[in-house]
């Protein structure tokens, strides 16, 4: 009995993959240390990490469990990139808040928000481009969208706008960088997505290469 082959430049992928959800997670850690504003789902982790009995990576990994419920009725089906997506980055976004501390120079502060921006553009391409599967809360907003025809820009706004007021009436911090992340981080992915992307094998259709990322990438998913 012959084994199924495994899937065409899997290394390669799973290199993509942690690399990404790695530099995902120090970028969190950066922003949050800068004090400016975190990322919009980072708002809500932290304003709960405040109420609860939990470290922020804790927090990030509940919550990313309890979206990857929501799927269930939205019929989404997660990849392995996913499930990877809630644990690894919570893990890494811990161990670096262990290591990274928070600067006092206002420089610093923002070198540190613009450095979390930038590596977390890198992060989402390398895992996006690994083409293992969306981040939780990028399935989340793809599947509303599939399920009520809602555009994609009004459900993700709808949802953001959502966490980031929830976070901040818990006590998480909402700042310029928080705004700046929103308008820089998008345009930043779009030219990272077709250079780290990891090209699907040749086709059966004369040979003709399929390089073109997933469409989940053309929606900036992020996480």
């Amino acid at each position: 009995m012959r084994l199924r082959p495994l899937p065409a430049r899997l290394p390669r992928r799973l290199l993509n993959l942690y690399v990404g959800l790695v530099a995902y997670g120090v970028s969190m850690a950066l922003l949050i240390r800068s004090a400016l504003g975190n990322m919009p789902w980072d708002v809500l982790h932290q304003g709960l990490a405040e109420r609860v009995p939990l470290s922020l990576g804790a927090v990030t990994v509940v919550v990313g469990a309890l979206v990857l419920l929501a799927w269930v009725p939205l019929r989404q089906r997660p990849g392995l990139g996913t499930v990877s997506n809630v644990v690894v980055i919570g893990v890494v976004v811990d161990a670096a808040l262990a290591v990274v501390t928070a600067p006092s120079a206002l420089w610093l502060r923002i070198a540190f928000a613009a450095a979390g921006i930038g590596l977390n553009a890198v992060g989402t391409a390398l895992y996006i481009g690994a083409r293992l599967g969306p981040g939780p809360r990028d399935g989340l907003m793809t599947g509303i969208v599939a399920r009520t025809g809602w555009t994609t820009r009004w459900v993700r706004t709808s949802i953001e706008v959502a966490v980031v007021l929830s976070g901040w009436a818990l006590g998480g911090t909402l700042g310029p960088a928080t705004v700046a992340y929103a308008l820089l981080v998008g345009p930043l992915v779009h030219p990272l997505l077709p250079r780290l992307t990891v090209p699907a094998p040749a086709a059966a259709d004369g040979g003709r290469r399929h390089d073109a990322p997933d469409r989940t990438a053309d929606r900036e998913g992020r996480r």
